[in-house]
């Protein structure tokens, strides 16, 4: 059963933590309907991205197995049979299609169905082209909002959208030039044989800074006065972030943040810090 759900991933579930954000920053976490239905649409992402992440390790199969660290996966060291495997994903796909239909309709099961169709399309083979890949790792954190919007029926400012694709961009490059720095392969990640480390650091760098220029604009025009005052954190965060992504890191932002206790420390904090501007 372990390994079951294990192939889940479930601690990447908490970038669906992104769909909930339309309510913490509407000031509506004391609407208990919007509450519930964004609470049901995080359930419904987390089995859509189960599903997505089957799907990769059925795909990369062979690689995964040739790799010092992703060999230890369920369906790469054989543990989950690739054809029950495929059955648990369908099966998460057609439960969260049904869940985001009967709380919000047609919108929701478009953004659902579109974050599937990319992600098959990059494991079909558009993980091998350079940017592209990145982008499509951008779009999902994005349809991540969107979604969100799309349950809770809560508008989605426009600072708030480039906020996070800057920010996106920026973990998705450093994801890439930390899997170039740890093991340079292009036999278990072909497109980093397209990519070099100068190109990867400067991007990564310029996306960050956009990304704290958009978020200081947003908290500038939302309609709490306080919410500025939030912005040295997330200065700090992204300080510590980058400093951890500079070490040993394989670049990913969740294993990033599972490892460093300060660091989930100071984004507890920063937490506290706009739920206290917004509701207080």
């Amino acid at each position: 059963m372990k390994a079951y759900i294990k192939c889940l991933r479930p601690h990447h579930w908490m970038k669906n933590i992104l769909v909930f954000f339309p309510v913490i920053f509407n000031r509506s976490l004391f609407d208990a309907e919007i509450v519930q239905r964004a609470g049901i649409g995080i359930a419904a992402f987390s089995f859509v991205a189960s599903a997505i992440y089957i799907l990769n390790d059925i795909m990369d199969y062979e690689k995964d197995r040739a790799h010092p660290v992703k060999c230890r996966r369920p369906i790469a060291s054989g543990k989950v049979k690739k054809e029950t495997a495929a059955v648990i994903g369908v099966a998460l796909m057609c439960l969260a299609l049904g869940i985001s239909w009967i709380i919000a309709g047609m919108p929701a099961v478009v953004m659902l169905f579109l974050y599937a169709a990319i992600n098959v399309c990059y494991s079909m083979g558009l993980k091998n082209c350079p940017i592209v890949d990145v982008v499509i790792l951008v779009t999902g954190f994005l349809l991540r909002i969107f979604y969100g919007s799309a349950v809770t029926g809560i508008e989605i400012s426009n600072w708030l959208y480039l906020t996070i694709i800057a920010f996106a961009f920026y973990f998705g490059l450093g994801k890439r030039r930390n899997e170039l720095a740890g093991s340079g392969s292009s036999e278990t990640r072909k497109v980093l044989q397209y990519y070099n480390h100068n190109f990867l650091d400067k991007n990564m760098y310029l996306c960050v800074a956009l990304g704290i220029m958009f978020y200081s604009l947003w908290t500038i025009e939302h309609t709490s006065e306080y919410l500025v005052w939030s912005v040295p954190m997330v200065l700090v965060i992204c300080m510590k972030y980058s400093l951890d992504i500079e070490g040993r890191s394989d670049g990913d932002p969740v294993e990033v943040l599972v490892h460093d206790k300060v660091l989930v420390i100071m984004c507890l904090v920063y937490g506290l810090m706009v739920l206290g501007m917004l509701y207080l």
